[in-house]
């Protein structure tokens, strides 16, 4: 099988799913004969679980037909952990994901699409994927910040109140059944689309039948370490006082900067603030290399109660991205940035309380 690259990046599109289907392609098999596609596909999971992102820490060991066939066992995975948790959290991080590609396809410029073999999106095909073809009107010429019109049924359907009071229909400038929206607004409401066919159908009963059964125990060691992954985040420690100086240095180093973050920086440094309680117009008045656009939604997400929210990257996924700078002593024993927070908070309240 050799995939349509396209297909590896966006794995959800309706054509790759049935370039799967076509393939007649056995997950059953694939996992009894340690398939590529498998480990790929574990990662896939772990990696949305805790780090918000399906993206792999090593892309350069996966081929095209590894990223495709690990959407669906991916799938497979999550609806056999079988917690609300890891369904919303898989779901958020492939839409995640397919947002970071998407806005890098849509931005690219002449000179990049020569430079690049990468194959990419446009956006008439990324309407066109979801039924927002018919939907949506360029109105604006300026390709710097051009402004589109989108149907207002497609419109509700897509946009969540949640996301901020600019998102609420009130607050547009609802016109002949059309609403305003820009660029990144746009990309905002394909974001998810994405999400919601990633979700659609998940869990799904995967055993009830022979194969299901078989494929379900071959999965069970990867299923259980799923699951302890998950219950990781009410292991870490709870610490409602916030002392910026004795954050662990990865973090001062984030906190401390002038220049926006890249998306996995912005990430763990907002998550490691929301487990300290704090909401977001207090993240962007104390820390505004935080404060952009994708703040409060971050927030929302990294906040959610139910039980479906993102623990803080530990510290070898700081290291992974090169977010971890500056260790210490205490890093040398710590295995995460919460972890190193209350080491430090505790060690202080001891040495005030003999003094």
């Amino acid at each position: 099988m050799r995939p349509d690259p396209l297909y590896a990046r966006y794995p959800f599109f309706r054509d790759a799913r049935e370039a799967v289907q076509r393939a007649d392609i056995s997950p059953p098999r694939l996992v009894t004969e340690g398939d590529p596609a498998v480990e790929r596909a574990r990662e896939r999971v772990e990696r949305a679980l805790m780090s918000g992102t399906v993206e792999s820490e090593t892309p350069e060991r996966w081929s095209d037909r590894d990223e495709l066939l690990s959407y669906p066992i991916a799938r497979i995975l999550v609806s056999l952990v079988d917690m609300r948790a890891a369904v919303e959290k898989y779901a958020e991080a492939e839409a995640e994901t397919a947002h970071d590609r998407l806005q890098a396809d849509l931005s690219a410029t002449d000179d990049d699409l020569q430079s690049v073999s990468r194959p990419r999106v446009d956006l008439d095909t990324a309407l066109s994927e979801f039924g927002l073809a018919d939907a949506v009107t360029r109105t604006d010429a300026d390709s710097r910040r051009p402004w589109f019109r989108v149907d207002v049924v497609a419109y509700l359907r897509l946009a969540d109140s949640d996301w901020g009071d600019s998102w609420r229909l009130v607050n547009r400038d609802l016109d002949a059944g059309e609403v305003p929206v820009q660029r990144e607004e746009l990309h905002r409401l394909l974001r998810e689309a994405v999400r919601r066919r990633v979700i659609d159908g998940l869990p799904f009963d995967v055993r009830g039948s022979a194969a299901g059964d078989e494929l379900a125990a071959a999965l069970d060691d990867d299923v259980a370490a799923l699951r302890d992954r998950l219950a990781d985040r009410e292991r870490l420690p709870s610490v409602d006082t916030v002392a910026p100086e004795q954050f662990p240095p990865c973090m001062q180093a984030l906190l401390d900067g002038d220049d926006g973050l890249p998306d996995h920086a912005a990430f763990a440094a907002t998550a490691f603030l929301v487990s300290l309680g704090l909401d977001a117009d207090t993240i962007a008045e104390r820390w505004p290399v935080l404060d952009d656009d994708a703040l409060a939604h971050r927030v929302t997400v990294l906040d959610d109660t139910d039980g479906s929210q993102y623990p803080a990257p530990s510290c070898a996924t700081m290291q992974t991205f090169g977010d971890c700078v500056n260790p210490d002593e205490r890093c040398e024993t710590i295995d995460h940035p919460l972890r190193y927070y209350a080491s430090a908070i505790a060690e202080t309240d001891a040495v005030e309380a003999d003094d």
